[in-house]
């Protein structure tokens, strides 16, 4: 979800006003997904890497988690959806965990939609923390090295209990991942738009859908 800090700028208006309008374009592309039948929707709503980030926008961010976390669980809950939360929670703030548990113990029976929000999240720590956890169950003669395969080691991740993504939308004109579901990604198709993230619409996210679906996924064979 990009763009937010450029989509205020080019209006002349603080950062933290396109982070809330990005949080409107949230909502609307989390009931496309429900009208569309989808059963995962994974958001990258704050990257490990955005720590780096002035101090001052850091706490409008969190601040905009409180917000959403508080206003927007019933209406969630309302509509089936599931929210769960990857990433170093331990780098959060306590009140800000203690809301998304409160969330996911809220939403946790609920299977129209599993909305996942990725946050203080990084593909590569996901992968060091999955070997790490392996690593140590060798060391304790519980698993042999040998038998460390590719499901097992995906059973590691954070991601555990959901498929691999079939499609990644990322909005203004950036072309990279950006050390997001790394290992996950890999037969995951990708479509990128210049549109900044609070001007992505739900029309969009149809035409994103739309030319998904036109592709022919052959996952290394010869189709």
């Amino acid at each position: 979800m990009d763009g937010n800090g450029r989509w205020a700028k080019a209006r002349g208006l603080p950062r933290t006003a396109g982070h809330y309008q990005g949080a409107e374009t949230v909502r609307q592309v989390v009931e496309a997904s429900i009208r569309n039948d989808i059963t995962h929707l994974t958001l990258f709503g704050f990257s490990s890497e955005n720590w780096k980030r002035p101090a001052t926008e850091i706490n409008d961010l969190m601040g905009l988690l409180r917000l959403y976390l508080r206003r927007e669980i019933a209406r969630l809950h309302d509509n089936g959806v599931r929210l769960s939360v990857i990433g170093e929670r331990h780098r959060l703030a306590p009140d800000i965990v203690e809301l998304i548990e409160g969330a996911e113990r809220q939403t946790r029976d609920n299977s129209r939609l599993r909305l996942t929000i990725a946050l203080s999240y990084g593909g590569r720590m996901d992968i060091v923390n999955a070997a790490r956890q392996l690593a140590q169950r060798v060391a304790q003669g519980e698993l042999r090295a040998e038998d460390i395969d590719e499901a097992m080691f995906a059973g590691n991740l954070s991601t555990a209990d959901m498929p691999d993504p079939d499609l990644v939308i990322r909005t203004s004109g950036e072309m990279r991942i950006s050390n997001f579901l790394l290992w996950q990604f890999a037969y995951t198709e990708m479509i990128f738009v210049d549109k900044h993230w609070p001007e992505f619409s739900a029309a969009d996210f149809s035409a994103a859908l739309a030319e998904y679906q036109g592709r022919n996924r052959r996952y290394g064979a010869a189709g």
